[in-house]
């Protein structure tokens, strides 16, 4: 497959049910393509750089995570490489006979970004390679 083709194929994942977005990276990231997701009911950003090389049909990325548990942004906890991780928040529920349990109100995992930019790329016969710098 030709890189405008697999670049066309990783635009083409934005939709409004896709908790990410795929857009054409800024000059000063260093790279092709962005994919971006912003959790903000957990205080996490993810961005995954992506720079298409067609001599050698793949695609190397970098993945980066920026956790902020506080309301202070100056404290964000910064973090790169592949680290799948999934993100998770509770409540209390109350039981018939006036126990609690806590259940899951919600989750993410941030495979549900990065699974289908590896699949879309592999799927075009590319090769996926990470890296830590672009």
């Amino acid at each position: 497959m030709a890189p405008l083709e697999v670049r066309g194929a990783l635009l083409a994942l934005n939709a409004p049910d896709v908790p990410f977005r795929v857009r054409n990276a800024l000059p000063a990231e260093k790279a092709d393509l962005v994919a971006e997701c912003q959790i903000r009911r957990v205080g996490v950003r993810l961005k995954t750089r992506m720079r298409l090389l067609s001599d050698t049909q793949e695609v190397r990325f970098l993945h980066e995570r920026w956790e902020n548990r506080s309301s202070d942004d100056a404290h964000a906890q910064y973090g790169r490489g592949h680290a799948p991780a999934v993100y998770r928040q509770w409540e209390k529920e109350q039981r018939p006979g006036g126990k609690r349990r806590g259940v899951e109100a919600f989750r993410f995992d941030t495979r549900e970004m990065t699974d289908p930019l590896q699949n879309t790329v592999l799927g075009a016969g590319w090769t996926w390679r990470g890296v830590f710098k672009l």
